[in-house]
């Protein structure tokens, strides 16, 4: 089979794109004819040494996929031969991930998707969509029994514009939600408003903080999904609801933040900090009928969809910050 790796870490050039052996599914896994690999950030940070050495000799990279089943190991059931699968965590402590026309993983990991979602869009679901509904919907509680509804909460999400804050917008209107996004400029500004977004602040120019409060009438948010822990804490704490809750997936600018303890305890303020490829297996149940729930209704935006033999720049695109899909097979 044809697939892309990397045997040390550094710059997009450490990718190579051949030919190597093509897996075969062990017991309770599946075999996925993959049709698209998506590019994370934490894709590019893995291959660039960020996150600890080398786990293995070889590594394909990309957790994010989707394809159709082409074979399944003894104890799975051969209909789910030809179904078009989304994947997740294919290579978060595995040696093969998505970037190749083949792979082979728990068959808890390749998930049924709907028939209006493309393989591309199917791409982007593991990590920042999973990230997305566990922040807003998990985390934050609006994802109990029966169908889920935030109806009556407002809902701040922090870089509104980026991969999974936009999708948070999103999961937030579509639970009934009102939301309000920081963004950092008039650009990023559009795409927020354009995922849903009530109420779009420009964290530069405006006391984000107070615009969360003018527009609940000084109640404060409900929840917030937060991509930058630390460098947001001071405005975040003011901005939200006694009670509320801070569902944070992100400190890059501030990995180790001193905690407002005494300000935090007094508004009662609950921080659920997580990694999704981590979250316990109740959870990720949750997170996966939530997302079948909403799948119909999300609108996905890629910057670029590139063949494997384009790989390095695709993840030259992706250091920039841009959402992008390696197009695996036809």
């Amino acid at each position: 089979m044809r697939a892309v790796w990397y045997e040390e870490q550094g710059g997009a050039d450490v990718l190579r794109c051949g030919n190597m052996e093509k897996p075969s599914p062990q017991a309770g896994e599946v075999l996925v004819r993959v049709r698209a690999s998506g590019v994370n950030p934490s894709d590019v940070k893995t291959r660039a040494g960020l996150r600890g050495g080398m786990a293995f000799a070889r590594q394909i990279p990309h957790s994010d996929g989707a394809g159709v089943v082409a074979d399944v190991g003894r104890g799975v059931s051969r209909e789910r031969v030809g179904e078009r699968v989304w994947l997740w965590n294919a290579a978060f402590g595995r040696e093969r991930g998505t970037c190749a026309e083949y792979v082979s993983l728990p068959q808890r990991m390749a998930v049924a998707m709907g028939a209006q979602t493309t393989f591309a869009e199917g791409a982007c679901f593991g990590v920042p969509v999973m990230t997305a509904v566990y922040a807003v919907a998990v985390a934050g509680g609006g994802g109990g029994r029966g169908r889920a509804s935030l109806a009556g909460k407002t809902v701040l999400v922090t870089g509104g514009a980026g991969s999974v804050g936009c999708y948070a917008v999103q999961v937030a209107k579509l639970l009934g939600a009102r939301v309000a996004a920081t963004v950092s400029g008039a650009a990023k500004a559009k795409i927020a408003r354009a995922a849903g977004a009530d109420c779009v602040i420009n964290y530069k120019k405006e006391d984000a903080a107070a615009r969360v409060l003018a527009l609940t009438d000084g109640a404060g948010a409900d929840i917030a999904a937060e991509v930058e822990f630390g460098g947001n804490m001071q405005t975040t704490l003011r901005a939200m609801k006694p009670g509320g809750v801070v569902a944070a997936y992100g400190s890059m600018a501030s990995p180790e933040p001193a905690l407002p303890f005494y300000a935090m305890m007094y508004k009662n303020i609950a921080l659920k900090m997580f990694l999704i490829y981590g979250v316990g297996e109740g959870e990720r149940r949750r997170t996966l009928r939530l997302i079948r729930e909403l799948e119909p209704g999300l609108r996905h935006r890629i910057a670029a969809e590139l063949p494997l033999s384009q790989v390095r720049r695709a993840h030259r695109l992706a250091e920039g910050g841009k959402k992008v899909v390696v197009v695996v097979g036809g």
